[in-house]
């Protein structure tokens, strides 16, 4: 099933695992009179709120803010690190104000430097389309529609020359070198692209293009959107106040979570997937989970584990809808808990080599789309099992009379009945 225009799936579920909390609405109405309460409301998980007291009084003034979110469509999936801001955007709209959800089709082609150690490479532009389109669908799990006005920075990134020259002379090199991390990639004499020198300007420009009011982003994107507050003001826009929220910890528990490091969890992930991946999370995230992205704590009587599967329950839930929580919880419970096969497990039908044998990482590419080489290096960590039982790469041909009618299972939730042809 898939979410409703209006990111319906990341409102709270009404059915809930045992020992779950009811989420808690916010008792604050759309366009509140309290721009100090809407402002605590708003406030209460973020990082900063800059500068101190200008959201409140711009929430105070009883006008719908522009609230900014720039995304640079790099790779092709929104994973639940990105939800983190988009659900603070949510919270903005739900309160009566206009999101303007920025795709960095432009700034994209330069890559974001924040947290990077050397020159990013180059991305296709055709490719940055692509994942374009797939960044705004997902991104509307979580948005409401109805109050989301997107744009692409190359409507007015496409600058002529003079223009790239007025927007040069907003900052100097030195303002740009205070980043810590052109600081530190300058005082290790690591090459500093003139492009990357631009980001932060090109991304403060979009401020300028849409007269933002608001700028949210995670921590890392504090030097932009402070930045950004001075282009506003070279160029005559009342500047932005700013919010940064935390950055969520990838399911290892320790580095960011990112698609590159594999330790993500995407929002177009299948439900099994979603619920599985969160159940890996160390129990010291439990609560940092619960708190970036639910709207109220779980019950803190529970014992982790309780804990873990309620979070999991609850964000599979919001992503793809109660009957396929449901249905991941039941999956997981038979594979991991009962250590039992699945209901309903895919055939696979394959093919032998001409000397009846079959060769296993080639099997595993085609069963599971990955690479041959990963295959391998899955069979080397015993990784893969074959009705239960691990096999190793000591051989990599098997007959294909014991493959047939076999459960081949990879990693811990992939599975396949094999079928020969």
């Amino acid at each position: 099933m898939r979410a409703r225009s209006d990111g319906g799936f990341w409102r709270p579920s009404h059915g809930r695992p045992p020992g779950a909390q009811r989420v808690r609405q916010s008792s604050i109405g759309p366009m509140t009179d309290s721009g100090a309460e809407a402002a605590r409301f708003l406030t209460r998980n973020a990082v900063d709120a800059l500068p101190e007291g200008e959201l409140e009084r711009q929430l105070g003034q009883g006008r719908a803010l522009r609230v900014k979110l720039g995304v640079d469509p790099t790779t092709p999936d929104i994973h639940l690190g990105h939800a983190v801001v988009l659900r603070k955007l949510r919270e903005f709209q739900d309160l009566g104000h206009q999101v303007v959800l920025i795709i960095g089709d432009y700034t994209a082609r330069v890559g974001d430097p924040s947290g990077r150690s050397s020159v990013r490479p180059f991305v296709d532009p055709a490719e940055i389309d692509r994942h374009a389109g797939t960044y705004e669908a997902q991104a509307f799990k979580v948005l409401d529609r109805s109050k989301t006005e997107v744009r692409r920075n190359g409507e007015w990134l496409d600058m002529p020359m003079e223009e790239l020259f007025r927007l040069a002379r907003t900052s100097t090199v030195a303002q740009l070198l205070e980043r810590d991390d052109f600081a530190q990639r300058y005082a290790a004499r690591e090459p500093i692209s003139i492009l990357e020198l631009l980001y932060p300007l090109m991304q403060g420009y979009d401020s300028v293009a849409v007269r933002s009011d608001v700028e949210l982003g995670a921590t890392d994107q504090k030097f932009n959107v402070l930045l950004a507050r001075e282009i506003q003001k070279a160029y005559g826009v009342e500047p932005q106040s700013i919010l940064t929220m935390p950055i969520l910890p990838g399911i290892d528990g320790v580095l960011k979570m990112s698609k590159s490091l594999g330790n993500y969890v995407g929002v177009d992930d299948p439900p099994e997937e979603v619920y599985g991946k969160l159940m890996r999370i160390p129990d010291e995230v439990i609560s940092v989970y619960a708190s970036l992205l639910l709207d109220s704590p779980l019950d803190p009587a529970l014992p982790p584990r309780d804990a873990k599967r309620a979070l999991a329950y609850e964000l599979t839930a919001r992503l793809h809808g109660e009957a396929a929580a449901e249905a991941a919880q039941a999956r997981f419970d038979t594979v991991h808990v009962r250590r039992e096969l699945p209901d309903q497990i895919d055939e696979f039908p394959f093919s032998e080599n001409g000397d009846g044998a079959v060769h296993l990482p080639a099997l595993l590419a085609e069963a599971f789309g990955i690479s041959r080489s990963e295959g391998r290096r899955m069979l080397a960590q015993a990784g893969v099992k074959l009705d239960g039982e691990p096999l190793d790469d000591s051989n990599l041909d098997l007959p294909a009379e014991r493959l047939d009618g076999a459960v081949i299972q990879v990693g811990r939730r992939r599975f396949k009945r094999l079928r020969r042809l």
